[in-house]
């Protein structure tokens, strides 16, 4: 069994997925009987999701128990993150003024999808400016914050909460070991659940496949590749530099994170290797307290994919309509997109729900976005890679920065994963 890990498994489904989404290309059949088999598996993701967030966190920030400190990593953790997003909105800016990707397209030849729940969802959201947004992290009731899945609300909780078991000392401690037991028995439940990864990779890729067909791409093939090549070249060259600064190569993060990037790529969510990498990074020698507070805050903040791709996209629209974009609406866009892309984190379709948010403050017709929705379940598969490799190195890079990173616990974690990869 050790042959065919998790890694072979998953790429397996996906080639399978392929495979029986093209010959049954256009067949309800497919989605009927594979469909409730991804929801399946997604679902029991979720389900996990939010009690390990508040069990690690909880423990992790009791182990600290200092709020000067936590707030210190707070704000490192913020500032580390509108930096790096800002550079993926200048990448994605960069390769679409390059490669003109939305130049020559025949609008004629392109399907239109309807996106009537984006802008419904992006209408809602409007109505919240960016100050709401901070205000909504307090939640009036934590219960309702963990039924809606509110990350940033969870989290606040979780911290206030572990802050108040380290203060009141030895009482505490009985919490502290049920909260402590709470997550090892989900971690335990995870790796259970990861059993069944190859099985809903294998289902949710080849409904994909069989509702949009490989045909559909042709029109649209070079903005797939684009988007998929900026991606590659923002982990490569700008993680990768910061991963050297840390002290780390990005190819060792890649290596550990190989199964957990192999799924989010499969089923587009990163939610569901949210407990996995918070785990490894763990292991790679973060500090407990700033791998489960920076990782899921990142969930929110720090999508360096999608901001990336947002800033493409929008561009991408523009060519399409032969809008001349000058420098100066450009820098607009951006300063818009450094806003929008935190104010409605967490939302579903959330880099779509950006752009109808974005669009319109620069001119570009929001139309444009129905004639790309067909082939974003692909590009989504590339972002979501992005933001999770962007928020594993993001735990590293705070933990060097407060000077607590284990490189002793670092190099025998790397040459434990290289020698099984051997």
């Amino acid at each position: 069994m050790k042959r065919f890990g998790l890694a072979i498994q998953i790429v397996v489904g996906l080639i399978l997925g392929i495979l029986v989404g093209a010959i049954f290309y256009g067949n309800p059949a497919v989605s009927t009987y594979l469909q409730p088999i991804g929801d399946i598996f997604l679902r029991l993701i979720k389900m996990i999701v939010v009690p390990i967030v508040i069990s690690t966190l909880i423990v992790g920030v009791a182990g600290v128990g200092d709020v000067k400190k936590l707030g210190k990593i707070g704000g490192k953790t913020i500032l580390y993150f509108e930096i790096v997003t800002t550079i993926a909105i200048v990448i994605g800016l960069l390769a679409a003024n390059v490669f003109q990707p939305g130049v020559g397209v025949d609008m004629s030849s392109l399907q239109k999808t309807d996106i009537h729940t984006y802008v419904e969802t992006a209408e809602t959201t409007q109505s919240h400016g960016f100050v709401e947004t901070f205000v909504n992290i307090v939640p009036k009731n934590v219960f309702d914050a963990i039924v809606r899945g509110d990350m940033l609300a969870i989290i606040f909780f979780s911290v206030l909460f572990g802050l108040g078991i380290a203060a009141v000392g030895e009482r505490g401690k009985p919490v502290l070991s049920f909260f402590q037991g709470v997550a090892d028995a989900m971690f335990w439940v995870v790796n259970t659940i990861m059993k069944f990864a190859p099985f809903g990779v294998f289902a949710l890729i080849g409904v994909t496949v069989s509702k949009f067909g490989l045909s559909s791409l042709v029109p649209l093939g070079k903005l797939v590749l684009l988007v998929h090549f900026a991606m590659i070249f923002f982990i490569l060259v700008v993680l990768g530099i910061i991963a050297r600064i840390s002290g780390i190569r990005i190819t060792q993060i890649i290596r550990i994170l190989k199964d957990e990037l192999l799924l989010a790529y499969s089923t587009s969510s990163s939610e569901t290797v949210l407990p996995k990498i918070m785990e490894k990074m763990e292991k790679l020698g973060c500090p407990k307290a700033i791998a489960s507070f920076v990782i899921p805050t990142g969930y929110s903040f720090n999508l360096d994919g999608s901001t990336l791709y947002q800033a493409l996209a929008a561009l991408f629209i523009a060519q399409m309509y032969g809008i001349h974009m000058p420098i100066s609406a450009q820098i607009t866009l951006m300063l818009v997109l450094m806003v929008t892309s935190k104010g409605i984190a967490g939302v579903p379709g959330v880099s779509f729900v950006v752009l109808l948010a974005t669009l319109g403050s620069v001119g570009i017709p929001l139309e444009g976005l129905a004639f790309i929705a067909g082939v974003d379940r692909l590009m989504d598969m590339a972002r979501t890679v992005v933001n999770v490799v962007g928020n594993s190195l993001a735990a590293v890079v705070i933990s060097r920065w407060e000077g607590q990173f284990d490189t002793a616990k670092a190099k025998k974690y790397i040459s434990e994963v290289s020698g099984k990869a051997a």
